[in-house]
């Protein structure tokens, strides 16, 4: 929770400090809230912040922010799992490893079907 605050603050302070709203598309996890920001600063300085912000939560299943942490997970263990001792040779490696990706074309499958959707998440759904 303290970590994302900082972070936070230093994008809204550091990063676009003249910016008058910054939107944050997020996953869901537990410590991305607005509450993190009051557990890390003075209540003041925390609403001065929260106030700046505009949070969208992805969705908790099947979002395709799953599907990027699933690509850098396969990255860190297919390409990065060594020292790259100069950057020209990350670069190399980096470029190899995306032609091999995006050449294999590999899908996602995904379990969680509009059924499922339906019957879990009833709550969000109109009721006609």
């Amino acid at each position: 929770m303290i970590d994302w605050a900082h972070e936070v603050d230093h994008l809204l302070t550091v990063d676009y400090p003249d910016t008058a709203k910054i939107v944050l598309v997020m996953d869901n996890l537990n410590t991305h809230t607005l509450g993190s920001l009051y557990e890390a600063f003075e209540p003041a300085k925390a609403r001065t912040l929260a106030q700046r912000l505009e949070i969208h939560h992805t969705p908790k299943h099947g979002s395709w922010l799953n599907i990027a942490e699933i690509e850098l997970s396969a990255l860190t263990r297919q390409c990065l799992d060594r020292r790259i001792h100069d950057i020209d040779t990350l670069n190399t490696e980096l470029a190899a490893w995306q032609t091999a990706v995006n050449t294999n074309q590999r899908q996602v499958n995904w379990h969680f079907t509009t059924s499922d959707a339906r019957t879990k998440l009833r709550h969000l759904y109109p009721e006609y």
